[in-house]
């Protein structure tokens, strides 16, 4: 049988020595909920801590990485794409005030070549470590036929916890309130079709191609992990007063904010705040993009925007800085209209 299904493409034993490959990465993510370990039907995570909060409520989100594997792949380089599916999953996630608990994975792959799967999983497993929750289980499927020897593709879902009381989001905002940018780590996760079309298709750049205004190669810009700001995040919430949280990812930073902006109030953005780094100036001139399509697109650089009261934004500013995270006031909540608008 064994034979027989390595001659369909798929090779079971390269799939255990994947396993073995990754079980220490996988360690390193435990937490001290999580009972057993790898190699069984699922997953355990003892809950009986949650007892200790008045009315827990569990919250989960899933995502994927979208087409930045392609980077990954052309470069064969695999240990960082795990921050970017880890930073898609928990950021999503602790926007709403909740502590990310565990995550799942799941890799589909032309041929399971070990060593690689060890190293996506690998940045995973450390990503996990970034953000405080464990990597508890997850599944490697080899697809011959459907993929190519060297393609894959990696998505996963989290799962973790907050006080009913506590949950953050637009019933907490008002007129008057402050909005926080945080920077982001580069183009994060979202928007690789757009860029590699205008800079690898359109304009012929290639990934070795030194670019003066990166100061690096393009594929280095390109392949730059996303940034993990879960724990820096949790910090802010116990710190200060935080009303609402948005993670910038697909849809562009006005969008994405006006997912948490009541009705009745609108947040107004303001644009000469900052300036955005120079891979998203670099895409908008080489693909002569309109102003509007790359704010849809892309987080222009804010990759996590906080919405609070304003005797919280000294103190948040403060805290972002020590734990290295460059912050500033993009804008403010005004009474009238509906969602965001960027000036």
């Amino acid at each position: 049988m064994t034979n027989a299904y390595a001659r369909a493409g798929v090779d079971i034993e390269a799939g255990d020595r994947a396993v073995e490959l990754m079980k220490a990465s996988v360690a390193k993510s435990r937490r001290p909920e999580v009972l057993g370990g790898l190699g069984g039907f699922a997953g355990f995570f003892d809950a009986s801590a949650f007892k200790t909060m008045e009315h827990p409520v569990l919250v989960s989100s899933t995502d994927g990485v979208g087409t930045k594997v392609a980077i990954a792949q052309a470069l064969d380089k695999h240990d960082t794409i795990g921050y970017d599916l880890i930073g898609m999953l928990v950021d999503d996630l602790v926007v709403t005030g909740a502590e990310p608990l565990f995550v799942t994975d799941y890799i589909a792959t032309g041929k399971v070549v070990p060593e690689r799967i060890a190293a996506i999983v690998g940045g995973i497993a450390d990503a996990c470590v970034e953000a405080g929750c464990s990597l508890v289980g997850g599944e490697t499927a080899e697809h011959p036929g459907l993929l190519g020897p060297d393609e894959y593709d990696v998505a996963g879902a989290t799962t973790g916890v907050v006080e009913r009381s506590k949950i953050l989001g637009p019933q907490r905002v008002q007129p008057g309130d402050v909005v926080v940018a945080m920077a982001s780590s580069g183009l994060h996760s979202n928007g690789y079709s757009l860029v590699r079309h205008v800079l690898l298709q359109e304009a012929g750049w290639t990934l070795d191609r030194h670019v003066d205004e990166l100061g690096r190669a393009l594929g280095e810009e390109l392949l730059e992990p996303t940034k993990v700001y879960a724990k820096d995040v949790l910090a802010l919430i116990d710190a200060v007063e935080v009303h609402a949280l948005s993670h910038i990812t697909g849809g562009g930073l006005a969008a994405n904010l006006a997912r948490v902006i009541p009705d009745g109030a609108t947040a107004l953005l303001q644009r000469n705040t900052w300036t955005p780094p120079a891979i998203f100036q670099l895409v908008q001139s080489v693909g002569n993009l309109e102003q509007a399509d790359v704010d849809a697109t892309l987080n222009m650089g804010v990759g996590m925007v906080a919405v609070l009261p304003e005797t919280s934004v000294d103190g948040a500013i403060a805290l972002l800085g020590e734990r290295g995270v460059d912050s500033w006031v993009l804008g403010e909540i005004v009474e009238g209209g509906s969602g965001a608008e960027l000036r």
